[in-house]
């Protein structure tokens, strides 16, 4: 689905993130992509979001090459991006609203009620349905990651990139949304690829993981963790190794 191709990436002139790089992701698979600081592993999640260009080399989406964001492609960061003057429908509704989401004849907007009935039942799925008047001030940063996710979510996209979309959040809240997220992306065959720096968060949430070493980034090191994505796995021994093995290798990688 996804192919990056002789990827090379820097800011500057000086030593390139990426260089050569190369990466497959087939569609339906959930990756983990960690690393230290300054390894590139929000770039890389913007290139593929195609709000980055290649210096040179290629990414590729269903054999297009991407060279601006994709309709099907959703993006959530850490920061949630909702407006504080809307409400979480309101908010929920805005990705609709931005595509300018046409109606079944294709030249008319839907009606606002319309708009609400796509929504809802994402709110309601994510357990959000009773704060949908409610304004981001007045719940809580899980509730507000729950209608970041419900507005990508709206969309209907087959990949999801997610920045650090947890690290905020209390370790109950944390768990509960990892768990939410892979079970959502697992209904809808969604291809999930996640940016984090925590080892047991990665640990959790792919069943492949890419490890990012200090730049120039030329091979990808990665690792198969195929019984990941539920709370069971975390009282398991082959979870307790893979951190173990990310553990070790990112101290190996940190100059």
């Amino acid at each position: 689905m996804i192919r990056v191709h002789s990827l090379t990436f820097g800011y500057s002139q000086q030593l390139p993130i990426f260089q050569s790089f190369d990466w497959t992701v087939e569609r339906g698979e959930t990756w983990a992509i960690i690393g230290s600081s300054g390894c590139g592993k929000t770039s890389l999640l913007y290139l593929l979001a195609g709000l980055l260009k290649p210096t040179s080399g290629e990414i590729s989406i269903e054999g297009e090459v991407i060279a601006r964001p994709r309709p099907g492609t959703g993006l959530i960061l850490q920061e949630y991006g909702l407006l504080p003057w809307s409400t979480v429908r309101q908010n929920a509704e805005l990705g609709l609203r931005v595509r300018n989401f046409y109606g079944p004849d294709g030249r008319h907007a839907p009606q606002s009620h319309q708009r609400s009935q796509n929504i809802m039942p994402w709110l309601e799925r994510l357990g959000i349905a009773h704060l949908a008047d409610k304004y981001p001030s007045q719940i809580s940063g899980g509730e507000r990651q729950r209608t970041a996710i419900a507005r990508t979510l709206a969309l209907h996209p087959d990949i999801l990139l997610m920045d650090e979309p947890f690290s905020s959040l209390d370790a109950v809240i944390r768990e509960d949304l990892q768990s939410l997220t892979l079970e959502l992306c697992e209904e809808q065959g969604i291809t999930l690829i996640m940016v984090t720096h925590a080892i047991e968060e990665a640990a959790v949430m792919g069943r492949k993981i890419l490890l990012l070493g200090q730049p120039p980034n030329t091979k990808p090191g990665i690792f198969a963790n195929q019984n990941a994505g539920n709370a069971e796995y975390r009282q398991t021994n082959e979870y307790l190794e893979i951190c173990k093995t990310l553990r070790r290798e990112l101290n190996d990688e940190t100059p």
